[in-house]
């Protein structure tokens, strides 16, 4: 069978489509924070080639905005890393759970199926998927997710690089952003516990906010964790 032909039937197939279909109702909200840090790559002062590297590789919105004005402050390496780092943490999290999954898998399968996993993709396949071990018709979901998701970064991204110039910042994108990390950020808190982790790591980062080089948010990212962890313990104790 023919590389065509594989493809046009993998698109017909009802879970691709389900992944598809689901990814693509988040969809306006990740265009908008792709747009954003798009923009924001380029006045924060990368160059056009270099914003564009950035997000095809990094693929991860709010470490690229956390990272760019420490780049911008010439702040020390290690601090860039490790607030990268922390930010994105979330994701070993992920892939502690996607183990159970994809375990069966080949790694270079393994290491690509993470590169383009994102939170929703967490989100919607755990959704579809609570049984933790694998079956049938769960990388056709998956990808039918990442279809969606990952050109509708990209594309997005690479229009708010070239256009940055053209964008005034009265239109308020970076609201919009913010709007859209909000409305992907409650779609994680399905229970109490990360209700108050929510809370936790909201509230710090405000009392921490005159720290220097974007400090208040590893002290959320800390506290939110003690929080986390804590709650976790007494509810096994339980």
């Amino acid at each position: 069978m023919s590389l065509s032909s594989r493809l046009r039937a993998l698109a017909a197939d009802p879970d691709f489509r389900s992944g598809a279909r689901d990814m693509a109702s988040p969809s306006l909200g990740l265009a908008a924070w792709g747009l954003v840090t798009g923009v924001t790559m380029v006045k924060s002062g990368l160059s056009i080639p270099l914003a564009c590297g950035m997000s095809l590789l990094v693929f991860a919105g709010s470490a690229q905005l956390t990272a760019l004005p420490l780049i911008a402050s010439g702040a020390p390496l290690w601090v860039l890393l490790a607030t990268a780092f922390c930010v994105n943490l979330r994701f070993v999290i992920f892939s502690a759970q996607w183990r159970n999954y994809w375990a069966h898998l080949p790694r270079w399968r393994r290491l690509l199926s993470g590169y383009v996993a994102a939170d929703l993709n967490f989100v919607y396949f755990v959704k579809r998927y609570p049984d933790a071990t694998p079956q049938p018709g769960q990388q056709r979901y998956f990808w039918g997710g990442v279809a969606v998701n990952w050109p509708t970064w990209q594309v997005c991204s690479f229009t708010g690089i070239l256009l940055a110039d053209r964008i005034p910042t009265h239109w308020g994108i970076g609201f919009a952003g913010v709007l859209a990390l909000l409305g992907l950020s409650y779609a994680l808190l399905t229970e109490r516990m990360l209700w108050w982790v929510a809370v936790t790591a909201g509230a710090v980062s405000i009392a921490t906010y005159a720290l220097p080089l974007k400090l208040n948010i590893l002290c959320a990212i800390f506290a939110a964790g003690a929080v986390g962890w804590w709650l976790d313990a007494r509810r096994a104790r339980a």
